[in-house]
C-alpha cells in the first residue's frame, strides 16, 4: 500500500477532491432496482473493494485474454464496477506497458497497458494499480497489481456468464451487466455527478 506522501499541499489537494463528490447533484430519477439487481447509486462513496459476482473473462482477437473465479470489483456511487483479475490468471505476455499513468484520489496511481493479441492491437485496453492508496482502510491493497479491462477496449467482457457492455462515455473502466439499476455516471447528463 502506498504511503500518502507528507507534503501537505498534496493532502490538502487530495481532502478537497474527496470532498467534492458530498456537493454533488443526484439525478432526479434513480431507477428503483428490481429483483437481482444492484443500484449504482447504493454503492458506497469513497468506493470500496467487493468480491465479483462469478467468473469473470475478457476476449480480444478470438483469444481468451483473461479468465478467473477469483475477480473483485471496486464499487462507488454511480459508476459500474470495474473488475480485477488476479495476474496468475491473465496472459501478461499480452500486455505491453503504455505510457502515462493517472491519478485516483482514492485508489492512488493508475499504469496502463496497451493489449497486443492474434496481430491486433488495443491501446491503454488494462490498468493496474502498482501500489494503491488504502489509508480509509477500503482494501485496494489486496489489488495490488492486479488487473483491470475496459470493456470498450476488449472484444468480450463476461461477468458470471453475461457479456458486459461499457460503462457509458468512454471513460470509465465499469462493466454494465443487467444487475445494475441506474442511471449511470458517463450517460449524457451526468457530468454533475
Amino acid at each position: 500500500m502506498a504511503d500518502l506522501p507528507d507534503d501537505p499541499v498534496f493532502r490538502k489537494q487530495l481532502a478537497r477532491h474527496r470532498a467534492a463528490w458530498a456537493t454533488r447533484p443526484r439525478p432526479s430519477a434513480i431507477e428503483v432496482p428490481k429483483p437481482g439487481q444492484e443500484s449504482v447509486w447504493d454503492y458506497p462513496r469513497p468506493p470500496e473493494l467487493r468480491a465479483a459476482e462469478g467468473p469473470l473473462k475478457v476476449v480480444f482477437g478470438g483469444e481468451v485474454i483473461a479468465e478467473t473465479t477469483l475477480g473483485l470489483r471496486i464499487v462507488e456511487t454511480a459508476g459500474a464496477p470495474v473488475y480485477f483479475f488476479p495476474p496468475v490468471d491473465v496472459k501478461m505476455e499480452l500486455l505491453k506497458e503504455a505510457q502515462g499513468s493517472t491519478f485516483c484520489e482514492w485508489k492512488g496511481e493508475a499504469v496502463y497497458f496497451d493489449l497486443v493479441a492474434s496481430g491486433k492491437v488495443s491501446e491503454r485496453a488494462a490498468f493496474s494499480y502498482p501500489d494503491p492508496l488504502d489509508d480509509l482502510g477500503r482494501g485496494f491493497d489486496k489489488v495490488a497489481g492486479w488487473i483491470a479491462f475496459y470493456a470498450s477496449r476488449v472484444d468480450e467482457a463476461w461477468v458470471d456468464g453475461e457479456r458486459a457492455t461499457p460503462q457509458p462515455g468512454g471513460f470509465y473502466a465499469g462493466w454494465v451487466t443487467s444487475r445494475l439499476a441506474g442511471p449511470i455516471k458517463g450517460e449524457p447528463g451526468s457530468e454533475g455527478w
